[in-house]
């Protein structure tokens, strides 16, 4: 298997966008060789632990209504394309992230973090939850087959909050500014959603040079 590094946070649509090109691609081929790892990285890391709502920020962000709606426009183009629902009317406030990427992570020591991954990005887009509240992030865990009462009480303590702050930290100090970026074999960056047709094309090359056992 190959690794495939994917930093993400579970708010950005791209990121959401390019998954599903990604799963799509593995999904279209027999074999396809990759291990996949999700990394933390958010997109406001000063995010209130509460968040903020959602209208304020896309238009602070983005300099005003309507290029907030310009932008989402273009967003909303793309989801569509890939197949993806996503409710904007439904969101009413960005989250800070970082329990989110907790889960995640805690997902990932017990084999289930593309579940999880996938359960925050439709919980978000889709159905417009709030992903920063505790209750939600739990149930999230449970709907994944993890333990919910566990889950709850870690998310209740600081347990690996410094090491995902570091680890976000980390990637930007070593260049990485927007997500999603995809690392391959701990060597090639891909940036950006890209298309299916990529993922495939990559999926095949990477296949043509893997070594072909000889058979008994």
């Amino acid at each position: 298997m190959i690794r495939l590094d994917i930093f993400s946070d579970p708010i950005c649509p791209w990121c959401y966008i390019g998954k599903t090109h990604l799963d799509r691609a593995m999904e279209s081929r027999a074999e396809q060789p990759f291990q996949v790892q999700w990394h933390p990285f958010q997109l406001n890391p000063d995010m209130p632990a509460g968040g903020v709502d959602r209208r304020d920020y896309l238009e602070q962000k983005f300099g005003g209504k309507d290029k907030a709606v310009e932008v989402y426009a273009r967003v909303t183009q793309a989801a569509k394309a890939a197949g993806l629902e996503i409710n904007f009317e439904a969101m009413q406030r960005t989250p800070n992230t970082l329990d989110a990427h907790r889960l995640i992570h805690w997902a990932g020591l017990e084999g289930r973090q593309n579940a999880v991954v996938a359960a925050l990005f439709r919980a978000y887009f889709r159905d417009g939850k709030d992903i920063g509240d505790r209750v939600v992030l739990a149930g999230i865990a449970v709907a994944a087959g993890m333990d919910g009462a566990m889950t709850a009480r870690l998310l209740d303590s600081d347990a690996d909050r410094d090491d995902l702050i570091a680890r976000d930290a980390d990637a930007r100090t070593k260049g990485l500014t927007g997500v999603p970026a995809f690392l391959i074999a701990q060597q090639y960056l891909m940036s950006g959603a890209q298309p299916v047709a990529v993922w495939q094309q990559v999926i095949d090359e990477l296949l043509e040079k893997q070594p072909t056992l000889p058979e008994a």
